[in-house]
């Protein structure tokens, strides 16, 4: 074994020669070198902005507003009343006062 340690530290003294040598002339004639990306901000295309912008817009959850019906369906705000003639509230001299059906302009469902 010792034979061979003896072997494997001679390779190396002799690697290590070697590369000095190469380091050594390589030194005198290296230049710097010029990179062909500018070093400014990346250009970054317009679509993928949008993209972006889109997807954020859809991250958002919009909050229910406090004091209006909201859609179970799809959370919009905005219904068409009608008279929900299955559901009579009270009758007084012969007039029948109908609850109201709330649909949705979106999507149009009953609320």
């Amino acid at each position: 074994m010792p034979e061979f340690e003896e072997e494997v530290l001679n390779i190396l003294r002799k690697i290590d020669e070697k590369l000095d040598k190469l380091l050594g002339t390589n030194n005198m004639k290296t230049e710097p070198v010029k990179s062909e990306t500018p070093t400014g901000d990346i250009y970054i295309k317009p679509s993928t902005v949008v993209e972006k912008q889109e997807e954020e817009e859809r991250a958002k959850e919009k909050p229910p507003v406090e004091g209006r019906r909201v859609c179970p369906a799809c959370g919009g705000t905005s219904f068409n009343t009608e008279e929900d003639k299955s559901h009579v509230l009270f009758q007084q001299s012969g007039i029948k006062i109908y609850a109201k059906l709330y649909i949705c302009r979106n999507c149009g469902t009953e609320a």
